[in-house]
């Protein structure tokens, strides 16, 4: 038989065998209706994200995992990202329902950054005002005043 001078069969493309992972997932996971919101990420400034990201990491997690915490700032530091793959992504570390709900999470706030004029997102700026208000402020010249109890005081016990 001579050949006909094209391949016969069908490409990977075509074979519904090798389908599109992506795709498939992105059709079957709940996704948080937040994610639906376009962002411009030039505007958001992420050094202040990061330190929200590694504590709600912590939290879910139970322990310290640096490598979580880098693959979702590289996904954040890029220029097109979609929060549905983001989730699709990082669901192998966290599972479905945690990263849909970190996700929502770390969505608001990266819009209410994106809303405000500075990168910030509100919400971080007004907690860190209530944690400078819980915390003791040193007396008169900026010296802290240091009274000393029976207990804390080293000579009672020589």
């Amino acid at each position: 038989m001579a050949d006909a001078g094209f391949f016969r069969g069908t490409s990977s493309d075509q074979d519904g065998r090798f389908s599109d992972k992506e795709k498939k997932l992105l059709k079957q996971m709940k996704f948080e209706d937040t994610l639906e919101r376009k962002i411009n990420m030039d505007k958001i400034n992420l050094d202040v994200i990061k330190p929200w990201i590694t504590m709600r990491i912590n939290e879910i997690l139970g322990i310290e995992d640096d490598v979580v915490i880098e693959y979702i700032m590289s996904q954040l530091e890029e220029k097109n990202i979609n929060p549905k793959i983001m989730q699709i992504n990082i669901t192998g570390f966290l599972n479905a329902r945690r990263a849909r709900e970190f996700m929502g999470e770390l969505w608001m706030l990266l819009i209410e950054a994106d809303e405000s004029e500075d990168g910030i997102p509100r919400s971080l700026i007004e907690k860190k005002i209530n944690e400078m208000r819980k915390e003791p402020r040193p007396a008169g010249n900026g010296e802290a005043k240091i009274e000393h109890t029976p207990q804390s005081d080293d000579w009672a016990k020589r």
